[in-house]
């Protein structure tokens, strides 16, 4: 994967991504253990404890300490700040301190977390979470998003779902699952081919494109209530639908004039205006967090690279100039950099 660091319109650094993880945070995470009267349930802490290590771990962030190396201090409950032992913590190496108990009631699950600062011995985040007792992987991806928020100022992303296309069926058809791969649900029954999905900026629905109706045209699907339309039904290509950010607009490849070209276009379909006007071949919209600009693949000049066209102006920017093919281009929510794919031999 490559990133490119966006520092004028014409100016790219390429940073290309090997090694990701090579300066972490060494964090010590402690089992959960049981608080007060009701009894310990083994299973409710390995599973919180599974869910919550795996997010930490597909941040990237961390260095997890090895639990057979922990002392007598991680088998006390110690939720609050003068009843650990700092100093055990320290030897191990560890800055940072996650620790927890739990309660369950009357069929009701009741988790306490706490992140602690190591070297400072300050609580940096306190959670406590009442659920089902089928919540803890809930709970778990919570307080993920809680420690990344609290150590670097960004929320994490575990809480939320990602869209993907799965053949599983015989059909290629649009599944939702967890970050980590769990819950899986299958949110299409097309029995035809399904690609592209968007997620609204409200994450209540998604877009993509089918061909059920013999071409490929754009749905709108509501995830709760399961209602289904299709907004672009023009002749020929109608893929790779984005929603802008304020989710007025949807960004959309379409090749009823025999050609395809960036258009903008309502939420009901209307087209508002015409992006990009070239003979090339030109896809993969992805907005910027503004709004202003959108990221697209052309081969006007060959080979397939990078634009960028202002909404406002429609100046076109070439952004990429080396690799044989450049792909699916996805802007990073600060608007600093774009990741997209490069292939260079082949």
């Amino acid at each position: 994967m490559i990133v490119c660091l966006l520092c004028s319109p014409a100016v790219a650094a390429r940073i290309e991504i090997s090694s990701p993880g090579e300066q972490t945070i060494p964090l010590a995470m402690t089992r959960l253990l049981p608080m007060g009267v009701g009894g310990a349930q083994p299973a409710i802490a390995a599973e919180f404890q599974q869910v919550l290590q795996g997010d930490l771990e597909l941040s990237g962030l961390f260095d997890l300490t090895d639990p057979a190396a922990f002392l007598s201090d991680a088998d006390k409950l110690g939720l609050r700040r003068n009843e650990i032992d700092f100093y055990q913590w320290r030897m191990l190496g560890a800055e940072g301190l996650i620790k927890g108990g739990y309660r369950i009631a009357g069929g009701k699950l009741t988790i306490e977390l706490r992140l602690f600062d190591v070297i400072t011995q300050r609580l940096l985040t306190g959670r406590r979470y009442s659920g089902k007792l089928t919540d803890v992987r809930k709970i778990a991806h919570t307080f993920a998003d809680q420690v990344l928020k609290s150590l670097t100022g960004e929320k994490g992303p575990f809480s939320t779902k990602i869209a993907y296309i799965s053949k599983r069926t015989g059909h290629k058809e649009l599944y939702l699952m967890d970050v980590d791969g769990y819950k899986p649900v299958r949110l299409t029954n097309h029995r035809s081919i399904v690609l592209n999905p968007d997620f609204s900026p409200t994450r209540k629905e998604l877009i993509f494109t089918s061909y059920s109706q013999e071409n490929p045209d754009l749905y709108r699907k509501e995830i709760y209530t399961g209602r289904e339309s299709r907004v672009s039904l023009k002749p020929g290509l109608n893929i790779g639908g984005r929603y802008s950010p304020d989710g007025r607009e949807i960004a959309l490849t379409l090749s009823k004039d025999k050609n395809s070209e960036i258009y903008l276009l309502g939420t009901d379909g209307t087209i508002h205006r015409r992006l990009t006007n070239h003979y090339s071949i030109d896809v993969d919209p992805s907005w910027s967090p503004e709004g202003d600009r959108i990221a697209f693949v052309s081969d006007r000049r060959g080979n397939p690279n990078i634009f960028i066209v202002d909404v406002h102006t429609l100046e076109v920017t070439r952004l990429t100039f080396e690799g044989k093919y450049n792909a699916t281009p996805a802007w990073s929510p600060k608007g600093g950099r774009i990741a997209y794919s490069r292939m260079d031999n082949g």
